[in-house]
This record gives C-alpha cells, structure tokens and sequence, in this order.
C-alpha cells in the first residue's frame, strides 16, 4: 500500500457513479495532474533520472493514429518509471518544419494575391512567425486529450532562442573540422517547393510513363540506349558501357553524334553498367541523375544543366522554354521524324519520386549545395551500436541501421528556404568566406553578405536529445537527464533522424550516445493491413474514437496491437471492445466497493485465507512478473493482453464472482475476501495506469482516498505463489466451464436454474460447492429429484435433473443427427487421408487442412457422446 493510501480512509462509493463516462473524467482529471506538477522533473532530484524525449511532431501537424500510437506507448514508458521512483522527464517540443510551414504561409498570401517576393525575406519570415503564434501547435492540446505525461515547463521548439544557438554552434564545429562543405552535386530538387529536398520528403510511386529505345550514332559505330526521361538525353555527355563487353569494344573511346544536337560524345568503359540489363548500353546526363554525376566524376565528363529551377528547358532552340514533359513528348517526335526511336513501350510503369508535400515529380539536378562530410560521424554511430553502448529492439533491426550508417552519402543540408536556421556563412567582396558562431558578430562593410539557404530541419532535429536540455550551456538539465534512456520511435526513419541524432550526439557530446535504446515502432495501418493515408476513406482521425470511446480506450488498442518493429492494425470495433473493458474495470471495482473490497489495514495471513483467495493472489503476483518482463522488452502488446485476460477473466469473472457467496454471507471470511479483494484491485490499477490512465486514477483514488496514480508506486513482486490453490480452483474452473458448455449445448439460457446433485466427495472441489452452484444456477435437490443427465468432470460429479426444462426425445433425437454428421465427416476425412495418390499429389495446406477437419471431428463425436450419454433413455 502506499502512505496516502494507508493514512486516508477508503472514500464512500457516493463518490463512483453508476456509469462511467470518459467525457466528465478525462479533461478535468489531466489539467488537475498538470496544476500538480506531476510532470514536472526536478534536475535537482536524488531520484536517478528516466528520460525520453519526443519525436517533435511539424509545428504544422495534427494527431494522427500514428502520434497517438507512438506516445500511448512512450508515455506508459513514463508513467511506470515515474511509479518506480525514477525522476521521469518527458520532454515534449515541436519542430519548424521548413518546408511544409513555408508552404502554410505561401498558400495564405497566394489567397491574397502575393507572394513571399512581394514581402521581401524579413517581413516574410515574420509572417511566419505570426502563423505559428496563431495556427501552430494545434498537436500540442490533441497531446493533452490523449493523457501525454509531459513536463509542459520544458517545451521546446527547434527555432526558439536556446535551440538557435545550438544550431549554430555545432555548424561553426563541423565547419572548423571541415566536416562542413560546400560543393556542385546532384540533389532531388522540387520545382514546385524551389528547393532542394532530402530523401525522407521524397516520396516513391508506381507511375505510368513511357520507356523509348534511341539509337545514337551511324552504322556500325552506333548502340541503342533506353530512357524514361527522353528530354534529358539534351544533356547527355557520354555513352557508358561495361568494361569487359565484347559487343563494344570497338566504340570505347570513339566519339559518337548525339542525335538533334550538333555535338559529340565518347563512349565510356565504366564497371557502373550491367551488360545484361537492356542494351548493355547507358546514356550518361551527370547534371540530372545521380548515377551518371558519378560516372561524369570518374571520366572526367562535362556537366551539363538543361533545365530551369521551374524544370524548363533552357537549352537547344526547338525546345527552349519548354517544361519538362512538354519537352519529353517533343523530343520523342522529333527523335521519330529522323527515325532514331528504335522502340517505344508504354504505358512503362516505374519508380518515380515525388515531394511528400506538393506532390510534384522531383528532378534530380545539379546545384551547388553545403554538405556534411559523414564519413567519421557515420563510423561512430555505427560502433557505437555494434559494442553495445546503443540496443536497437527488435534487434534485428540492427541489420537496416548497419545497412544505412554503413554506406551512408554526404548529407545535403542546405535548403533554398526563407523559413528556418540560416546558414551562418558571410561572403566578402574579395572572395571571403567566413563562418559566424552564436556569440560572433558578423563582418561588416559593403559588399559583405549572409548565405540565402536554410539548413534543412534534420540539421536542428538531429541535435534534439541534447539540445533541448540546454546544450550548447552546460545546464543541470543536461547533467542531470543526457544520456536520454530510450527513443521510441518509427522504423521507417531509423535512417533520416536516428542516424542523425546518433552521429551528432555522440560527435557534440565527447561520444556520449544520445539514448541508450532505440526501440523500433511499426506503422499504424487499418484492420485490414492497408496503409491510412488522408486520401483514402481509411483514414481515421483519433481524437473522434476519443469523442465516442475514450482516450483510454484509444490507448488500450493501440497499445495491446504493439508488437515490436512490427506494423499495428487497428479498427472502430476493437477500439470498441476496448472501451467495454474500461466500462467493465468501472463496474467490477464499483460492484466490488459495494461488497466489501477495502485496502485498510496488513493484508491477511495466509492461513486466514480461502482457497480462491490465495489462488488469486497467486496469480496476481505472477501477472506483475510478467508485466515487469513485457515492459523491460518492449513487449507492449503482450504486457497489454496479459493485463486484460488477468483483469477481466481472472479477477472481475472469476475471482469476484468464487466470492459472492462469501461477501453475501458476511463474517470473519468475508473481511478476509474483502480485504484481499482490495489488495487485488489496487495493484491491478496500478498495473494497468500507464496504458490507460484515466479510468485507473479514478478509480484507484476512491479505492485507496490516495491522492493519484501518477505518484503511485508500482507494484512489486512480493514471490506469494501458492500452487496448491492455483490447481484447486483450476478444477473448480473446469466444472464450471464443463458444464455450462452442456447447458449450452442443451439450449438452456443463461439464467435458467436447474435442480442438481453434486457429488464431490473428498475432492477439493467440496469447498467451493456453494460457488459453484451459483455460477451455474444450480438449485438443491428436491423431493422427486431424478438425475437425467450425468457429467462426470474433475474427479467430481454433476448430475443434472433436466426434465421439464428439455424436450429430451427430441433433444436425444437432434444430437443422434449431429453425431452422424460429425462421423461422416470423420469417415471423409479418413477416406482422403488414406488415399496415397491424393496425398502424392495435394499441396501441405490442403493436406492439413484435412487433418484439422479430422480433429475437429473426433471432438465432435466426443463432445456429442458424452451429452447423449447425459440424457435419459427415452
């Protein structure tokens, strides 16, 4: 018990209403735990530190389901740590999200008929800033709905003042250590956003374009090369075929016409083509995709850009000014009228990428753009996950991490942004380039001017961990809370924002890792499998499951569907069911105060104690084991299934209801039974807190007159086990479970009593003879009793007096007809699976399933029998 628990009385069951409605709890309950401070962490505390930092959802976002998910689960992290004496700090922030805020406010002048050009990048930058006073964080009071554990004092933004100079602090480090660079590469480049992109905002789908075959060249100094991008082969400088190709040794090294230009090409001999694929042979644009820049780099081939920032061609007369795909169709009929288009497949559905925040088709481009050099910051995250320092979980996880960290590109950072972090750089009148640090005054003098670009987002999220404790500043925040214990978070951005926070975290903070767990997440997806997205009927806003069902409700089917790194399912009906359980936790607890349950007092002696007492307590003890073990693996789903079947069916369906008879009697057991009770609802709330919160604070408060959950302590193992009385009233639960299937099966309702004679001899059932009687609706045997149907069950007896309840000829005659059917089926079974021929040739599935049918069916004649072997002779 705790010491509130122990110093207040048990508040009156007046104060628990008759139903439980979400809507009158929720609310009021969470700012009370917010006006307490109950989230707050104490930097000072004795208390060793639990912390997690959230995944900063876009100043610009809503909760989806897939937020929800993420901080169900990061907050029971919280909540447990917190009730185990730990100083837990959760701390919650949000991030800029250039591109997508820039985007807000660009649409908002558009209404207007302006652009940002017409506010010029000062006045732009402070509309920007009056849109997130006004629109942003609308995620932040969705996070409160949801019950989010988070010390609210510490609330950071990746563009407030103390994150700004962390910012530029480490710019102006990896810059002095050249690990900061400018350079011409290729980059995904949006002509919509007019900026470059980085990968994790491009976003891959299946689209219908062409593929054409183009012959360059004359004769037999000609190849055939394939394309989807037709307009780009304006840019081509080389023709690239394998090395070891006999099919063109006699090209390489010769220059070949490039078709509508007035130019020439070489023919290259690079290891890059695979000579099976196609023609062997590949056209090479080094200034618009990737692969060819590297082939340009290694031959030293000329880059040429053919197109416009708006993807409009800026080269060769008949195609000037062109858009893209314009120019695709144009170049393709020009290429026929000099019968040059070898072959045309369409529709060709490939890959193409797209910008994840307008859609638009991304081109690759060469642009000169600042990089980060991550070969030594990649090495490091990637040992420090390889000896141990950093667990990923599921820790086959490890592999993709290994795959990324491992084979990593230098990181385009620059953004042709006016909304974020600009780049500390100035450039001087004489070709001076000087990098400004936080506490720096910039140069000054005419002809001096600041770089244009932003740093891309995942420059400021990367330093997440640390910088929001403090960092660059040597905080008590940062002593007290970094390392950081856990991320939770996606496996789908292990690549673009763990590996980040990894390499600058261990490159600012001496190799201290910034986590020592990563624990992978799967994607929340609907009852069947498929992706929610917002332009699929599929998509389901939370907070109107929240509206219908509760937030516990929400939170409980998130959380029982969270296996590790594994993709969660989710549909209304389960959020359903989900929210019967809190109703039925509601209920059985009310039931229970009504009936005696109280936490006042030591808690009995054994031998003071029933049977069923010692039973449940038994397991309730085993269930805290076992929630312990699923916490410290992640295991949310199991730890979620294993509190639900021990709450519902263990304590509300069995336990309370083996103790009515004693509550009802009163006396000296039913204090013990009350108290035990008690005991038993105190911890299993507490046990059940973190996930769903709500129900369980209110609850437990009347329970206990406790002043809150969130400052409970979490229960521990005390090591009662009692075996003896786990098997006793395991055959009390399969008597009763025996014969209410042959209640069923008789067709009796629920309610209906019949008079039956137990005979349970020496067996340890004789206790429980009263419970069992009541939980089936057993009436004592009458004068004229005669047993018409007898259940041998457990080494015990029930024998059940069905006349005038039954129709039993017409009941001997049913089951006669369903115990042809189930032999019948036997038998065909049977006949195939002794068919050598048929099993020769039936796949395994089929096979077993014949064998599950056969199973099933020698069930059914057992079942059967046993019934008919119950009734009277007709």
């Amino acid at each position: 018990m705790t010491e509130n628990a122990q110093q207040q009385p048990t508040a009156p069951i007046t104060e628990l209403p008759t139903q439980y409605t979400p809507a009158e709890v929720e609310g009021t309950l969470y700012e009370r735990w917010v006006e307490k401070g109950y989230f707050t962490a104490d930097a000072k505390s004795d208390k060793p530190p639990y912390t997690i930092v959230i995944p900063p959802p876009n100043v610009t976002g809503s909760l989806h389901l897939g937020h929800a998910f993420q901080h169900t689960l990061m907050d029971a992290l919280t909540r447990r740590k917190r009730m185990q004496g730990y100083e837990a700090l959760w701390l919650p922030g949000m991030d800029h999200a250039g591109i997508a805020t820039q985007n807000k406010v660009e649409q908002q002048l558009a209404e207007e008929g302006k652009s940002r050009h017409d506010l010029g990048r000062e006045e732009f930058v402070d509309r920007v800033w009056q849109w997130k006073e006004e629109y942003g964080g609308r995620i932040l009071g969705q996070m409160r709905r949801l019950g989010d554990g988070v010390d609210w004092s510490r609330e950071r933004f990746t563009m407030d003042e103390g994150l700004s100079k962390a910012v530029l602090t480490i710019f102006k480090r990896l810059y002095e250590d050249e690990l900061i660079y400018r350079a011409e590469r290729i980059i995904n480049w949006c002509p919509r956003c007019l900026t470059a992109i980085s990968d994790i905002e491009v976003e891959y789908q299946e689209d219908a374009g062409e593929l054409v075959s183009i012959r360059y060249g004359e004769g037999e100094d000609s190849l055939v090369v394939a394309t989807t991008r037709a307009e780009t082969m304006l840019g081509d400088t080389a023709v690239a075929v394998h090395p070891d190709d006999e099919r063109y040794q006699h090209l390489i090294g010769k220059q070949i016409k490039l078709p509508l230009t007035d130019r020439t090409i070489p023919v290259v001999a690079d290891t890059h083509v695979d000579p099976a694929f196609g023609t062997g042979a590949v056209k090479v644009t080094p200034a618009h995709d990737p692969n060819d820049f590297e082939i340009g780099r290694r031959h030293d081939l000329p880059s040429l850009t053919i197109m416009d920032e708006h993807g409009v061609i800026t080269v060769h007369g008949p195609f000037l000014g062109l858009d893209r795909f314009e120019a695709r169709s144009t170049v393709v009929g020009a290429l026929k009228e000099q019968g040059r288009i070898v072959a045309e497949k369409r529709p060709y559905m490939h890959s193409v990428g797209h910008c994840s925040r307008c859609k638009t088709t991304v081109e690759p481009r060469l642009s000169m753009q600042w990089w980060v050099k991550v070969g030594p910051l990649a090495k490091a995250a990637g040992d420090a996950v390889r000896d141990g320092r950093v667990k990923i979980h599921p820790e086959d996880m490890s592999k993709r991490y290994f795959d990324w960290v491992d084979n990593m590109h230098d990181w385009c950072i620059s953004r042709q942004l006016w909304w974020g972090h600009r780049i500390p750089i100035w450039y001087g009148p004489d070709g001076e380039v000087v990098c400004v640090g936080p506490d720096e005054e910039p140069p000054t003098g005419e002809g001096w001017t600041q770089d244009s670009d932003v740093l891309d987002t995942w420059f400021s999220s990367g330093l997440w961990p640390f910088s929001t404790l403090g960092w660059p500043e040597q905080t008590e925040d940062l002593r007290k809370f970094y390392p950081t214990d856990v991320l939770l978070t996606g496996h789908d951005i292990i690549f673009f924002w763990v590996a980040r926070m990894m390499m600058f975290g261990l490159y600012a903070m001496d190799g201290q890792v910034p986590f020592h767990t990563i624990a992978l997440t799967g994607l929340v997806r609907d009852e069947f499998g498929k992706k929610m997205s917002k332009s699929n009927p599929n998509a389901v806003d939370p907070l109107v499951w929240m509206d219908a069902y509760g937030s516990d409700a929400v939170r409980f089917t998130l959380a029982n569907g969270a296996n590790p790194g594994a993709d969660v399912p989710i549909g209304e009906d389960w959020v359903k069911a989900s929210r019967n359980f809190t109703n039925k936790i509601w209920n059985a607890t009310r039931f229970a105060l009504m009936n005696g349950a109280t936490v006042e007092g030591p808690l009995p002696d054994a031998s003071q104690m029933s049977a069923t007492d010692r039973w449940i307590l038994s397991r309730l003890n085993t269930t805290v084991a076992q929630v312990d073990a699923y916490y410290d693996d992640y295991q949310f789903a199991k730890l979620a299934d294993a509190l639900y079947h021990f709450a519902w069916d263990e304590v509300f369906d069995w336990y309370v209801e083996l103790s009515k008879t004693t509550f009802f009697a009163g006396g000296e057991q039913a204090r013990v039974s009350g108290r035990v009770l008690g005991e038993v609802l105190d911890v299993t709330l507490r046990l059940l807190h973190p996930v769903i919160p709500f129900v369980t604070d209110a609850l437990w408060t009347t329970l206990t007159g406790g002043e809150s959950l969130v400052i409970g302590e979490w229960p521990a193992d005390s090591g009662f086990r009692d075996k003896d009385a786990e098997l006793e009233i395991e055959l009390v639960q399969r008597v009763v479970t025996e014969v209410r299937r042959f209640r069923k099966d008789q067709g009796l309702k629920d309610g209906q009593k019949v008079p039956a004679r137990l005979e349970l001899g020496g067996t340890a059932l004789a206790p429980h003879e009263a419970a069992i009687r009541q939980l089936l609706r057993l009436q004592p045997e009458a004068e004229g009793f005669a047993a018409t149907a007898t259940l041998p069950v457990a080494g015990a007896t029930v024998a059940l007096d069905l006349s005038g309840t039954i129709d039993v000829a017409a009941e001997r005659k049913r089951l006669a007809k369903d115990l042809a059917a189930a032999e019948k089926e036997k038998a065909q079974a049977n006949a195939k699976l002794g068919n050598e021929a048929f099993l020769a040739k039936a796949p395994d599935n089929v096979v077993d399933k014949i064998r599950g049918r056969l199973t099933k069916a020698d069930e059914d004649i057992a079942r059967i029998q046993v019934q008919l072997d119950g009734l009277p002779q007709a």
